[in-house]
């Protein structure tokens, strides 16, 4: 093979940037140590002051990991190649974390539905990511974990891996209420079969593609519709609605994700109804006519925890405004986030 004789001054990390198009091939620098290896890493992050991922766990070093450069996993990790991995999100906000427990016996369920058995009993995981937490020294952001097959081979059966793999990762960023309403589309990607669609796996491309669809309209997301023409969910979100009766509706969650911030909303939402604001707190099938003709309609997720819904289809939900009661269940959840009783907020030992 002929390959493009580069000028003497031209660095090795240059020809590997090279445009390729031209009637030469491009030579492709080889590394000739770990050494060099980790300094390339390095160039990544070293201009970034504040560290967007401040620590990450991996069982595969057996350990925690505070160097950006070196939070990688293995290429034949049959989560990468074969997307046979599970994983879930908890918040951290003012230094704990928010319903870990709820979102980690989901995380165990996915697992259990994924055929994966975790490398360590609940009790060593939970402390491994309470433990994580503490070594990042963030206050505020979101503590993703994965559970997957393993590395091992580039086999589709994972029967050959020696073990499953268990990653977790610290994200700083900045929670707050959301009080502006967004547009969303009807999705036309074809949602997931009910037994993908229950468990938290991370094969997300009908959901990237989804909010793809949606952005390139204009739109912040969209909403899914199962066939049998009921209201599922959204790309990575609950969706919930209020009738003009005043009834909180949360679709069914046979054929979708049990959002642990959702099914809380449903256990905080009935103080509106003791007050006389709402008349009632159900989950039911809900047609997309039904939907449509809500008084208000928001999604439901770990982050949000709430964002008020005010368009659907370039057609206004009730007034075209966010409603008093969507910003009155914010509330609920927004200081069950900040106040809440310890059962559901874990204060992080820094």
């Amino acid at each position: 093979m002929a390959y493009c004789n580069p000028s003497s001054d031209q660095k090795p990390d240059e020809m590997a940037s090279m445009e390729v198009g031209s009637d030469n091939d491009v030579k492709v620098h080889v590394f000739s140590s770990s050494s060099e290896l980790i300094e390339k890493l390095h160039e990544k992050w070293s201009p970034v002051k504040k560290k967007p991922y401040p620590a990450m766990y991996s069982s595969v070093f057996g350990g925690v990991i505070l160097d950006p450069a070196m939070m990688v996993i293995p290429i034949d990790d049959h989560m990468v190649h074969r997307g046979h991995g599970v994983f879930d999100t908890a918040v951290i906000l003012d230094g704990y974390l928010y319903e870990l427990d709820a979102h980690l016996d989901r995380f165990l369920r996915s697992a259990s539905k994924a055929r994966i058995s975790p490398p360590f009993p609940r009790s060593t995981l939970r402390s491994i990511l309470v433990q994580l937490t503490t070594a990042s020294q963030c206050k505020e952001g979101t503590l993703r974990y994965w559970l997957s097959a393993g590395p091992g081979n580039f086999l589709l059966s994972p029967a050959k891996c020696p073990t499953s793999a268990f990653y977790a990762v610290v994200i700083a960023d900045n929670i707050s209420q959301c009080k502006n309403g967004v547009k969303v589309i009807t999705s036309t990607i074809p949602m997931k079969a009910p037994q993908f669609a229950t468990m938290k796996n991370v094969n997300y491309l009908p959901n990237v593609l989804s909010i793809m669809e949606a952005e390139d309209k204009g739109a912040y997301a969209s909403i899914w519709v199962d066939d049998d023409g009921f209201i599922a969910e959204g790309p990575n979100v609950n969706v919930a609605f209020i009738t003009n009766d005043k009834e909180l509706i949360l679709p069914s969650f046979d054929k979708i994700l049990s959002g642990c911030t959702a099914k809380r909303l449903l256990e905080l939402a009935p103080k509106l109804v003791e007050q006389g604001r709402l008349k009632s707190v159900k989950t039911a099938n809900l047609t997309v006519m039904e939907a449509k003709d809500a008084a208000e309609m928001m999604y439901i997720g770990s982050t949000l925890p709430i964002l008020p819904i005010i368009m659907w289809d370039e057609q206004p939900i009730g007034d075209g405004k966010v409603g008093d009661l969507t910003m009155a269940l914010s509330d609920l959840l927004w200081h069950d986030m900040v106040a809440g009783p310890n059962t559901h907020r874990i204060c992080v030992p820094y």
